[in-house]
């Protein structure tokens, strides 16, 4: 009896933890990142260089911003001078922000410039009205005139725990090709106001900020749009293709290391981090269970199954162009592949080997913006790319709002 009430007891212990764990995971994909942990130990500094820990990202080749001081100080880091068993010394190209030699620790990132003057372009600072607040915004004309007003538009949209600064790493190439630029903010991102549950909806509410923003674009006169989504950023963009009724003024968009299927990333993540496989769904089931939202902290439930754009393929009306690596570590690259063999007639897909999760320009800007450059200027060919008429199968043409 003894025996047996011992084995009951593990076995209600097991389930419990295994439950615990599986909200906790769902929690932490729907809760807004607010502080990224400074994992890099700074060595020291001297006259244009600056040592660090050797980790996996400061021996990354290509070039990179160091972010300190709890993300006040930003340096944009070069080529790699030397390195041995426990240390990195890079170039430092420029100090934007903070003290550099103060700093103890740090953390590298892909957004190599801190703001619009780091890219030589005065901006002009628009609020756009989304469903939760005004957000702010950088513009970046394409011409002189700083109006935008006839000129094409890109807009760009950041990833999860990333900033409007995410973007910037394009706006050299969209000003040399006489595209005005809107970085923007949306919910709970930091910048533009939370929403009411103060959590991320994996793009099934964010889409609507974006909307909000084509609609600004329009309003000042924007001849052409495009829209570039970074990441999550991605999924945002591919929700407002298929649910916004704005999308028909969208031309094309641009994909960074794109979120395309939801389901792909979290069990991606779930065997990253060992948890086994039943834990796993149990958090893919939670997401989407109603009764399961006010234990995420969510308002309500988020279909995941809305959000896979492999699905929903034959809803996708406009040129997209796709730059994934194959070793995205965060993103796994499957579901671009995915995408690009549903929809050949619409989908351009350009794969990186060895440049990890939206660091492609990073690696390798003379190809990324060489591609970016000769996809933007194809949609200025009559022979353009346009959606052929598709049979929609029965889950595209299913409701979803």
């Amino acid at each position: 009896m003894l025996a047996a009430a011992l084995v009951g007891t593990a076995v209600i212990v097991a389930v419990a933890a295994s439950i615990a764990t599986a909200v906790t995971m769902a929690r932490r994909v729907v809760t807004p990142v607010r502080e990224r942990p400074e994992d890099i130990v700074v060595h020291g500094v001297e006259r244009g260089a600056v040592t660090l820990s050797r980790t996996a990202d400061t021996v990354l080749p290509g070039r990179y911003g160091l972010w300190f001081d709890g993300d006040r100080g930003h340096a944009r880091l070069g080529r790699i001078l030397r390195e041995d068993e426990g240390s990195v010394t890079r170039v430092v190209e420029s100090v934007q922000h903070g003290d550099l030699r103060r700093a103890g620790t740090a953390r590298i990132g892909g957004a190599f410039y801190a703001g619009p003057l780091d890219v030589g372009a005065v901006e002009r600072e628009l609020s756009i009205r989304t469903p939760v607040g005004d957000a702010p915004a950088w513009f970046v004309p394409g011409a002189n005139d700083g109006s935008g007003h006839g000129e094409d538009w890109i807009i760009h949209v950041h990833g999860r725990g990333a900033t409007r600064a995410e973007g910037l790493r394009a706006v050299p190439l969209a000003r040399e090709l006489g595209w005005a630029s809107l970085l923007m903010s949306y919910r709970n991102d930091g910048d533009a106001p939370p929403s009411a549950d103060g959590r991320y909806a994996l793009g099934a509410a964010e889409w609507r900020d974006l909307e909000a923003a084509v609609a600004r674009a329009h309003e000042e006169g924007a001849r052409r749009i495009v829209v570039m989504g970074w990441s999550m950023g991605g999924a945002i963009t591919l929700q407002f293709l298929v649910r916004s009724p704005l999308a028909s003024r969208v031309v094309g968009v641009v994909l960074e290391s794109p979120v395309i299927d939801w389901v792909t990333v979290l069990r991606f993540h779930a065997g990253l981090a060992h948890v086994p496989r039943p834990v796993g769904e149990a958090a893919l089931a939670l997401l989407g269970a109603p009764a399961a939202a006010p234990l995420l902290g969510r308002e309500d439930a988020i279909d995941l199954a809305s959000l896979d754009l492999v699905a929903r393929a034959d809803e996708l009306r406009v040129p997209a162009l796709i730059l994934h690596s194959d070793d995205d570590g965060y993103v796994p690259i499957d579901a671009s592949l995915a995408l690009a063999a549903a929809r050949p007639d619409l989908v351009t897909l350009e794969r990186f080997a060895l440049a990890g999760h939206t660091r492609l320009w990073n690696l390798d800007p003379e190809r990324w913006e060489g591609v970016i450059s000769r996809w933007l200027r194809q949609l200025d060919e009559p022979t353009a790319r346009t959606a052929r008429p598709r049979r929609r199968s029965a889950a595209a043409a299913a409701p979803i709002d």
